[in-house]
């Protein structure tokens, strides 16, 4: 009697599609006017507190984001100054829980979008230059526009604690806020002291 061998080689289990990353479109009338979600902010206080979830999210993955910075960054000085935002920045963390225990709230991060495409812009940047002065001016580029991100929400969120009579909170987000300022004159520093003009002669050197 004649047996015959299946084929086990080819596998016969098709995989499923990938789920595409892509977000629905924001749903608009007729009208254009955006349609609001179900758990949309009614009132200027929902939407502060909204917003601190926000920010809250975007400085705990900043404490995650610039130690990779640091270690792709070669000045001495650069360096330097993202280990020291880095112990800032987790300061800044517990500064914000205090915010939301003066305003009754329970500290809870929600997604920021916006500073997750800055990170991953840095991330990109990184990918896309050599290790040394070029890149070391990237890390600046996309450092400060996070900088310039955060300063306007801190400057944002504490004229909104301003109007609600938060004035203990709005000592908290004002401190923050000068700290994001003056990180901001540092990488500017940074840039305009040695690394522009370093990766500015980075061709004429090879």
């Amino acid at each position: 009697m004649k047996t015959t061998t299946k084929d086990t080689s080819a596998s016969k289990t098709k995989s499923k599609p990938a789920k595409s990353a892509t977000k629905p479109a924001t749903k608009t009338s007729s009208d254009g006017t955006v349609k609001a979600k179900s758990s949309a902010a009614e009132g200027l206080r929902a939407l502060f507190v909204d917003s601190l979830k926000d920010i809250y999210w975007a400085e705990k993955a900043l404490t995650k984001a610039l130690p990779k910075m640091a270690k792709n960054a070669t000045s001495e000085n650069l360096i330097t100054a993202i280990n020291d935002h880095l112990a800032v920045t987790q300061g800044q963390v517990t500064r914000l829980e205090k915010v939301f225990s003066l305003i009754g709230e329970k500290a809870t991060a929600k997604k920021c979008d916006a500073m997750e495409g800055l990170i991953k812009e840095g991330e990109s940047i990184m990918e896309e230059t050599e290790l040394g002065p070029v890149r070391d001016a990237g890390i600046i580029a996309a450092s400060q526009k996070i900088e310039h991100y955060e300063i306007a929400t801190y400057g944002t969120l504490a004229a909104f604690a301003t109007t609600l009579g938060e004035d203990d909170a709005v000592l908290l987000l004002e401190r923050t806020l000068a700290e994001e300022k003056e990180a901001d004159t540092l990488l500017t520093e940074a840039a305009y002291n040695t690394i522009n003009f370093d990766a500015n002669h980075t061709n004429d050197q090879e």
